[in-house]
């Protein structure tokens, strides 16, 4: 019962009807559209607002704790570790070749802000707190994923992982994406800024959030049936893949919020990410990286198969697992 009060929450909120309005549209080839300038936009709006909160709560809370530097490299030892895992699951499963199960890998390794950010509004509407530290998590659990996916591609595949040499390395490339050091930024200047920031930035990157997700979800949506025809070739099995390998992740997440004994909040947003897929950094990173790896089978796994399940389904799902065992058995 309780999962499906949370179900219906999380699909009657106004995000997800927005993210499944785009998924319609789409499929009936409407011409409704966000223009990609727009799209940018409400990217840099939601990782600036998910980083200056963080922050902020931060500042406003005990400060940066054991349990707060064990939880960011439990996230970062995660995701060195994901992409090994799925490697190996798809090596055993499918007739992915090593090149391409290395990038499909280096996916699930990685986060999904969007994700994060849908399970942040759904917290909010359940009014569940959360630690600030873990928008550092967000961006701590990039690179290590694309470091271990380049690895994998480079130990099995290794006449196929080119890179130009005048490129450079794909740690700094990482640290350096734009998406991280917005995120990181603005949790730092939340962090530093404390409640007189707090209280110049509300109106303009706490109040809006809800529609400015349910905007971006719309375009979500919209761009998930563009990538849904790159799905019709999959086998079985590597569909599957898409939907198993984020409820692995949700475990081992959860096993490192239980062992650690995070709250509920903070927990169950550990979880978010350790389930969650890259659909923005990793590709960028991958083909630039990794040009042999056919984008048609890495981005359609996390875009159109991992992401629209966690959104609808992995966030109720994971929060009705989460509660009993992070807030003891409470209702």
């Amino acid at each position: 019962m309780a999962l499906f009060e949370s179900f219906l929450a999380n699909f009657l909120s106004p995000g997800i009807l927005f993210f499944i309005l785009g998924i319609t549209a789409g499929a009936l080839k409407s011409n409704l559209e966000v223009p990609e300038s727009i799209s940018r936009y409400l990217s840099i709006y939601l990782m600036m607002s998910i980083g200056f909160k963080g922050g902020n709560a931060l500042a406003t809370s005990h400060g940066i704790t054991d349990v707060a530097i064990l939880t960011m490299l439990a996230g970062i030892g995660l995701g060195f570790l994901m992409p090994f895992i799925g490697f190996l699951l798809l090596r055993a499963t499918t007739k992915l070749d090593p090149l391409n199960a290395a990038a499909v890998a280096a996916h699930y390794g990685s986060i999904s802000m969007v994700t994060f950010a849908a399970a942040v509004s759904f917290l909010h509407g359940k009014g569940v707190e959360y630690q600030g530290y873990i928008a550092a998590i967000v961006a701590l659990m990039e690179a290590p994923a694309i470091i271990s996916g380049l690895y994998l591609a480079r130990k099995f595949a290794p006449a196929s992982a080119t890179r130009d040499p005048n490129r450079p390395g794909i740690l700094h490339e990482s640290l350096t994406n734009g998406a991280i050091m917005l995120l990181m930024g603005a949790f730092f200047i939340g962090w530093m800024s404390g409640d007189a920031g707090m209280a110049k930035m509300k109106v303009f990157l706490i109040d809006p959030f809800q529609g400015v997700l349910a905007l971006f979800l719309l375009d979500m949506g919209l761009l998930v049936v563009k990538h849904l025809s790159g799905v019709r070739s999959f086998s079985i099995s590597l569909v599957l893949f898409g939907i198993y390998m984020p409820l692995i992740g949700a475990g081992l997440g959860l096993a490192i919020a239980a062992g650690l004994g995070l709250d509920v909040g903070t927990g169950y947003l550990f979880v978010i990410l350790a389930a969650s897929a890259s659909y923005i950094a990793v590709p960028a990173a991958l083909r630039m990286a990794l040009p042999e790896a056919n984008p048609g089978i890495y981005v359609p796994m996390s875009l159109a198969i991992t992401f629209p399940f966690n959104v609808i389904v992995g966030i109720p799902l994971y929060y009705s697992i989460v509660l009993p065992i992070l807030a003891g058995g409470s209702p």
